[in-house]
């Protein structure tokens, strides 16, 4: 009867964990629900703390739904679908690596290739020919299954905790501008007529912004350091691999996702998306200078 009582007392006593990230212990509950909350879902009412549904429905707030949002660690919105842009992300990679396998034709249209074909013959494709489509369509197009199978896998390990923390339409930012900083450093540094293809530039910019998200949070970063080491050396020893779109897409990510999590809360957007502004300004001066050099 003793050993009981004093196992009873004991799971009395235990810290409950936060309704949304059960392995998060807290002692702080919602002051209109009273479910238990971590410090990453309190936001700050008139009198203690809610949780974010209580927040969103606006209930006896005395301000408009919209007025107190709960807000994700950069300040974006907190959705009820966590990974509704990565899903899309996926899905649209998928649907090209679909289309180039039941067309195959489609492929030329679709991979990143300065000028082709090289001289002396006189370019008909190309981004130095005016095709600049092609740093965008090259980041959602896959020729081989092990490629995309890859690719997509760490976007949906990766994207999923950034697109929670950042909000959606900054992890998006993040994802098209890394992979356009990748596309531009390949356009500046490979072979005018070297083809590539492959969602590895926004991948590693994810990588980037992954290691500076668990810097922040105060994670181990043992596992992210490891992984991404392993795809670098990847990256450098086998053939084939664009290791321009890698280094390209990583230093991105790592700007904008230093951006993103280190923002001062007075200026946040300003500096977040002037950021993104900055480094897509980037790839445009790239892009220019190597196209100058092809024509």
């Amino acid at each position: 009867m003793d050993d009981q009582a004093a196992g009873g007392r004991q799971d009395a006593q235990r810290v409950p964990g936060c309704y949304r990230h059960p392995d998060r212990e807290t002692g702080v509950r919602c002051t209109r629900c009273e479910r238990p909350i971590c410090p990453e879902c309190m936001v700050e009412a008139s009198v203690g703390f809610q949780c974010p549904e209580c927040v969103r429905g606006g209930g006896g707030t005395g301000h408009a739904p919209s007025a107190s949002m709960p807000r994700t660690l950069a300040g974006g919105t907190i959705a009820r679908d966590p990974r509704l842009v990565t899903k899309i992300l996926i899905g649209i990679n998928v649907a090209v690596f679909l289309a180039v396998m039941i067309e195959r034709s489609l492929l030329s249209d679709l991979y990143l290739v300065g000028a082709w074909p090289p001289a002396p013959f006189t370019p008909t494709q190309g981004v130095a020919d005016g095709e600049w489509y092609r740093l965008v369509t090259s980041m959602f197009t896959h020729e081989e299954i092990w490629h995309i199978g890859f690719n997509m896998l760490s976007l949906w390990l990766l994207g999923g905790p950034l697109e929670q923390h950042l909000g959606r339409a900054r992890y998006l930012a993040l994802y098209l501008i890394s992979g356009l900083a990748g596309s531009a450093l390949t356009y500046l540094l490979a072979g005018g007529s070297t083809a590539s293809l492959g969602a590895s530039g926004a991948v590693f910019g994810l990588f980037g912004a992954m290691a500076v998200l668990m810097r922040r949070l105060r994670y181990d970063m043992r596992p992210i350091v490891a992984l991404l080491a392993v795809n670098l050396v990847i990256t450098f020893t086998w053939s084939g691999i664009a290791w321009q779109a890698h280094i390209g897409g990583l230093a991105a990510g790592v700007v904008i996702g230093y951006a993103m999590v280190h923002a001062p809360r007075e200026r946040r957007a300003l500096v977040q998306y002037g950021t993104c502004a900055l480094v897509l300004g980037v790839v445009v001066l790239l892009t220019l200078l190597r196209t100058a050099q092809l024509t």
